[in-house]
Order: C-alpha cells, then structure tokens, then sequence
C-alpha cells in the first residue's frame, strides 16, 4: 500500500472502535501519526495496537466531543507531540431510535449534540491550527440519513443533515487558508451501532428476529452488500490525500448505491 501520509498527524474522533478505528488503522497503513480519540477509556486499546501493528506514533486520548475543554484539549495534545494537524476526521456519533410520542427532549439534546455540536467543536479546534499551517483536511461523518431522513430517527437525521449545511459553510469560510470540508455519508454499515439498528427498528417495524431486517434491508441496497470499516476509510483516506485537493464543500455516499443522489 502507498503510504501517502508519513509525517502528517490525524486526529480521528470515535476510535474505539468500528469505523472510526477502521479509519485510523488505514491512516496508520499509510504511514500516518494517529491520534486517537473516544469517551470510552478503551480507546487506549486501540491507540496501543496500532503502535504494535504499524509502527507509527500514536496517541490516544479520553475525549468527550460535546465537551469544549476537552476537545481543545485533545488539539492540544495532538499539535504538542506531533507539531502539525494535517487531518481531522469527525467520525463520533451516536442514534437512538424512538416513535415520535416517546422520543425525549434528553434522547434530542444527546444525539444533537454529539453528532452536530460534537463535529463543531473538533473542526473549530482543529481549524485553528490548519490556519497557520494554511493547509488541513476536515472530514466530517454525516450519514444516508444526511440525505433522506428516516422513521422513528428524527433527531438523528437532524443532526445528520446539520453536518452537510456546516460542511458546505466551513468550505466556504476555509478555502482561502488552503483547507478542504467534505463529508460522508455511510449507508448499511456493519458495526455495532448497525445491530443495535437492526434490534430497534426491528421490534418497532414488525417483530423482526435479530439480523432479518438488517438482511432485508440488505437486498435494497444494488450492491447487494453491507459495508464495513474499510469502505469508509478507504473514502477517507482518499479526502485526505494530494488527489483530492481540489474537492471541497461535497458529501459523498458511501453506501453501495443505496441513496443516488
């Protein structure tokens, strides 16, 4: 594999695990120090094997993103070990799934602010450093449900949506200090948040057994597939490369055909 990025430094948000661990586990193939950021103290799990498997600096750190200190912090950190920020990949999120009549206030304000104030807050710390570098990635983790929104997710689709709007304007507001905001938009991916999918809406679409409808579904999308970690980092990765300099402002599917648009 070309290693694209030895000497640059990425920050990925939600790394624990799944696809925000798939990101930088590709990033670290291509040479690249990672710093690695989750609420969940596990994260200095995945900051230590990608040390062992690749070789690269690697820093792993406990950051809430809907916590302004600790995400300035997490910059912070990044920008004193390694000197530069080159990529900063929003990949944190959280759904909850509910009918309209039992969707709490508390349910909205936490995926709001995880997946819409979370993204916010890393580009803003992170933007300050891209700036007197005058040049940076921002990589934001939107959704399918960033383009159609979907029943019994109202919130999350909001916040979906919210993610592509800031993408759109940070471009426009950055591109002259020579920084690039794109976003992705993940389809069926299989993780742990896709069986939780699969268990809620399950129950709440017809009494599906754990997996029929996550299969079901499956049968929608052209490819014929789920996706995995690797699909998305694959796409990420690309953002963040020399070939994509001149993209800026766009959301791309990444969801084997299922939203054409």
């Amino acid at each position: 594999m070309m290693k694209r990025f030895i000497g640059k430094t990425v920050v990925v948000t939600g790394a624990g695990r799944g696809i925000g661990f798939g990101i930088a586990e590709r990033f670290a193939e291509e040479g690249a120090n990672l710093v690695v950021a989750d609420r969940d103290p596990k994260v200095e799990e995945a900051g230590e094997k990608l040390k062992k498997s690749f070789g690269v600096g690697a820093l792993a750190v406990e950051c809430d993103v809907t916590n302004k200190a600790q995400v300035e912090s997490l910059y912070e950190r990044a920008a004193a070990q390694f000197g530069t920020i080159d990529v900063s990949v929003q990949n944190a999120g959280v759904i909850t799934i509910a009918q309209l009549e039992s969707l709490t206030e508390k349910d909205w304000n936490f995926v709001m602010a995880v997946n819409s104030t979370g993204v916010f807050l890393c580009c803003q710390a992170a933007a300050r450093y891209m700036i007197k570098q005058r040049s940076g990635r921002l990589i934001n983790s939107s959704s399918a449900q960033g383009r159609q929104g979907f029943i019994y997710t109202p919130h999350y689709a909001a916040s979906k949506f919210a993610v592509i709007g800031m993408t759109q304007s940070l471009a426009k507001e950055l591109a002259p200090h020579g920084i690039t905001v794109n976003a992705i938009c993940p389809g069926i991916i299989e993780t742990d948040m896709w069986a939780y999918n699969d268990e809620h809406w399950g129950k709440l679409l017809g009494n599906y057994k754990p997996g029929e409808l996550m299969k079901e579904w499956i049968q929608g999308v052209p490819l014929k597939r789920g996706g995995n970690a690797k699909d998305i980092a694959g796409l990420v990765s690309f953002l963040a490369s020399d070939d994509a300099s001149y993209i800026t402002g766009q959301a791309v599917n990444v969801d084997g055909g299922l939203v054409m648009s």
